[in-house]
């Protein structure tokens, strides 16, 4: 256990490091965040350097070599499936500060992206034998074969998407991603032991605990869509590579919240011109109810970890 809190230590230490870095050098460069108009309570954030996401990314992988979990063929593919994602991610944000502007990359050209990586990611779960899905809360196992393909597309760009629709208030996509990571670590020590993937997901709660140094209410950095695709992208990986995607549905039920909410909203305003929430994702609506930020991270984080022990619970 003492290699494990070393490896959180020196990933938040490392992460730290890397933001208070990077944060002057985006500042110089005018990578500001453009705050929505129909966002009001967030008209004072606008400017607030943002791609942030890169040091904890860059951290992950710099920890995750050191310590020689690369050696590991899924962690190196989960870390790639991360740096995959971040670089989208980083396109989308570069283009926005770039020329001054809410929208980056089309959402045509960020699906193909996103598909064509979670193709080959299919593609290697296959060849490699990653086909067996644990079910949640039972002792069951599934092979599914060739069908795994499918699933893979479908648990990537949906995870990437549902953790970046997250991302909208200070410390909220990193404090409920820290939980889901720290949950994954839980449940992979009670399944298989220490391995080097479940080392992984404290690397990635330990770059998300320095980076929420600076990203707590009132945020000095955000991590943009380079960050929150990144982590989408790590999130998905570790649930698939790990044959517990379904797990995902549970233990990134707030995830799973804000894209519902985006849907239906978008589904029923279509339909009756009316809205089901407020705002939508649900984040917004309750910053809407008169929620403070701090307050709605707060509990998204708790839900978060008492899903993950929940899972746990039920751990064959």
């Amino acid at each position: 256990m003492r290699t494990e809190i070393v490896i959180f230590l020196v990933s938040a230490a490392v992460s730290a490091i890397l933001c208070a870095a990077l944060i002057p050098i985006l500042k110089r460069l005018k990578a500001g965040q453009y705050i929505l108009g129909y966002v009001e309570e967030h008209k004072s954030k606008s400017g607030t350097p943002t791609m942030g996401g890169l040091a904890f990314v860059v951290a992950a992988v710099i920890v995750a070599a050191a310590f020689g979990l690369f050696a590991d063929k899924r962690v190196a593919v989960a870390a790639a499936l991360g740096g995959a994602y971040t670089a989208v991610g980083f396109l989308d944000d570069f283009i926005k500060f770039r020329f001054r502007r809410n929208l980056g990359l089309r959402a045509y050209q960020k699906i193909v992206f996103q598909l064509a990586i979670a193709l080959l990611a299919g593609v290697f779960c296959f060849l490699n034998g990653l086909t067996v899905l644990h079910v949640p809360f039972t002792d069951i196992s599934v092979d599914i074969g060739g069908w795994v393909i499918p699933l893979a597309v479908f648990v990537l760009v949906a995870t990437v998407n549902s953790v970046n629709l997250t991302d909208g208030l200070d410390g909220l996509a990193a404090s409920v991603s820290f939980w889901y990571f720290a949950s994954f670590a839980l449940l992979l020590f009670l399944s298989v032991g220490r391995t080097s993937l479940m080392r992984l997901c404290l690397i990635l709660c330990g770059v998300l605990a320095g980076y929420l140094i600076f990203n707590t209410n009132k945020a000095s950095v955000f991590m943009g869509d380079t960050g929150s695709l990144g982590l989408g992208g790590f999130a998905a990986a570790v649930g698939l590579l790990s044959g517990n995607a379904l797990y995902i549905l549970v233990v990134g039920i707030m995830f799973v919240l804000s894209s519902i909410s985006v849907i239906l909203q978008v589904i029923y305003y279509k339909r009756t011109k009316k809205r089901i929430f407020l705002m939508a994702p649900l984040h917004h609506h309750f910053q809407e109810k008169g929620y403070s930020e701090a307050k709605i991270a707060y509990v998204y984080s708790l839900i978060t970890a008492a899903a993950g022990l929940l899972c746990a619970c039920f751990v064959q």
